[in-house]
């Protein structure tokens, strides 16, 4: 059997790592991709490679800053070169800023922006070529409520997760004939992690629960292409709609 190979962007505590441990599950060998190291390496020890009852299954760290295409695209040949190219490509990296509109700088702006837009559309090229090889892929791509209603002291923000929902639909439509299924998920509510607890200090039953995203991920992955999803939304049973 060939093996499958996944790439993660933005991997840490919390969905990326439970995107990460899900694919490892299943038996994929995982390059997460992060800017900081330190979770990755943790995630490393964790995992392992080839831990009982994953078969040949890897996780392996990559550095990268999100915000760099050349970063971007020479370490997605660096998971090539290791293991192929990939099948999977999730892109969950984003740089969230709460401000308002007036205070926010043309650098901020743009900082979101190559992160969260220009990091999906960089990390996506890298890996369509291998996929139309290969016969088939799945590019899915984590959104938000802001990807469709921009929000007060959201304006960076909500352009960039916009934008990043074109691109995922642009995608679907030029590459589905490839075989390449392309799916845009919006997260409508706060993901469940200590981060987020520092920052809006939510009931947990209010919050998405990391793996149980991760599963919902993993069942786009394995759609028949007969009945492809283009675009999910999750959100805790208490979110208004």
């Amino acid at each position: 059997m060939t093996e499958k190979v996944a790439v993660v962007t933005g991997v840490g505590p919390g969905l990326g790592a439970s995107l990460c441990r899900r694919l490892h599950r299943a038996g994929y060998k995982v390059g997460g991709l992060a800017r900081s190291g330190a979770f990755g390496k943790e995630l490393e020890s964790e995992l392992g490679n080839g831990s009982a009852g994953s078969g040949s299954a890897e996780f392996k760290h990559f550095s990268c800053d999100l915000a760099e295409p050349t970063a971007v695209r020479e370490t997605i040949q660096d998971v090539e070169h290791l293991w192929g190219a990939p099948d999977v490509l999730i892109h969950n990296a984003s740089q969230i800023l709460i401000k308002p509109f007036v205070e926010i700088t043309a650098k901020e702006f743009e900082a979101v922006w190559r992160v969260t837009c220009l990091g999906g559309m960089t990390a996506a090229k890298a890996v369509v070529p291998g996929m139309q090889k290969k016969g088939g892929g799945a590019i899915l791509f984590t959104g938000a409520t802001a990807a469709l209603r921009g929000g007060a002291k959201f304006a960076a923000f909500a352009s960039a997760k916009f934008a990043l929902r074109g691109l995922a639909q642009s995608l679907a439509r030029e590459h589905g004939a490839d075989g390449i299924h392309v799916a845009h998920v919006v997260i409508d509510g706060l993901i469940w992690s200590e981060k987020t607890v520092e920052r809006f200090d939510p009931e947990r039953d209010a919050c998405l629960e990391p793996d149980a995203i991760a599963e919902s991920y993993y069942q786009l992955i394995g759609q028949d292409r007969s009945a492809w999803s283009q675009e999910i939304d999750l959100r805790p049973f208490s979110e208004k709609f």
